[in-house]
Order: C-alpha cells, then sequence, then structure tokens
C-alpha cells in the first residue's frame, strides 16, 4: 500500500513540474503564446495522461497553480483561481470518460479541457478583463471560442497523435501510469 502512495505523489508531483516548465518556458521564448486569450498552451498536452492515471489529477492542478503563479502580474490572481479551476474540473471529467471510446480512442475526455476552459476562462476573461466586472454574453462567447479553440488545437495536433501512441505501445503500463 506504501508503494501505491509514493507512486501516486511521484507521478502527480513530477506532472506538475513537468506542466508548470513547459509552460513557463513556452512564455518566457514566446511571451503570451501561452496565457492570453488565443492561447496553445503545449503544456495542456499532458492533460491526456489523466485519461490514464489519476495522479494526473492534482498534478496538472498544482502545475497550472505554479504556471499561474508565474503569469499572475499580467493576469492577476483571477486567472491563478479561475484556470487553476478549469484545470481541475477538465481532468476530473477526463479520468470519469476514460473508459468511453470512439475506435478505442478517448475523444470524449479529449473534449474536457476544451469544455471546462472555454467555460471557465473564457468567463473570467468576459467578466474581469473584457467588461471589468460585468457580463455580456457575446463577449463571453468570444473570448470562450477563442480559449476553447486553443485547447482543441493542442488536444487534436498534439494531445490525439500521443493518445494513440500510448494506446497503441500500451504506455500507460509501461510507464507504470496504470495497474
Amino acid at each position: 500500500m506504501k508503494h501505491k502512495s509514493v507512486l501516486f505523489i511521484s507521478q502527480a508531483a513530477a506532472i506538475a513540474a513537468l506542466y508548470a516548465t513547459l509552460t513557463i518556458l513556452q512564455n518566457i521564448l514566446l511571451p503570451g503564446s501561452a496565457s492570453m486569450a488565443i492561447q496553445f498552451r503545449v503544456s495542456e498536452v499532458l492533460t491526456i495522461l489523466a485519461i490514464y492515471t489519476p495522479a494526473a489529477i492534482p498534478g496538472l492542478t498544482l502545475g497550472c497553480v505554479v504556471a499561474n503563479i508565474s503569469s499572475i502580474q499580467a493576469l492577476g490572481f483571477y486567472d491563478l483561481v479561475f484556470g487553476s479551476l478549469a484545470s481541475l474540473i477538465a481532468a476530473c471529467a477526463m479520468y470519469a470518460l476514460r473508459n468511453e471510446r470512439i475506435c478505442k480512442i478517448p475523444f470524449f475526455s479529449l473534449l474536457m479541457p476544451a469544455l471546462a476552459n472555454g467555460v471557465i476562462v473564457g468567463f473570467e476573461i468576459d467578466f474581469f478583463f473584457v467588461n471589468q466586472f460585468s457580463f455580456n454574453l457575446v463577449d463571453f462567447l468570444i473570448q470562450g471560442g477563442l480559449v476553447a479553440l486553443g485547447e482543441l488545437a493542442v488536444l487534436m495536433i498534439l494531445g490525439l497523435p500521443l493518445s494513440i501512441l500510448f494506446e497503441k505501445q500500451n504506455l500507460a503500463k509501461k510507464l507504470k501510469l496504470t495497474e
């Protein structure tokens, strides 16, 4: 039993460190590409790990918190709360839907980060940044749509092939992500 908890904590910590590092490096090398409304956050490809291990849930959430702390001057406290909440919800939904597949591919899980971030971060951008503490449905749909498109792009361009690789090569078992 002790081995499982150590493995879980180690996996969560490794995922958190990878997510935060990739996001921070991307923001340094390509400012704004991982932290604005239209973003292609490469670290979001790691969300597919939530399909294979529950350790990805705290790992992705903590990684997002750390990454958002690094950009708190640009985005404020709101993204720390709302962006991290969106990551938590997306990871939980991905894990919950991990066995729902089309042609052995977890398509429904791959859509969850786009849905969660589109709604939650879209609201955050509309309410706190665009309309300064008021809600506008059109602005929300635009901002949420842009966030969701960025998420979908990452997950379809990078995540889908990685997920297929995981499935075909049985990488989850080889990496001890599953039992």
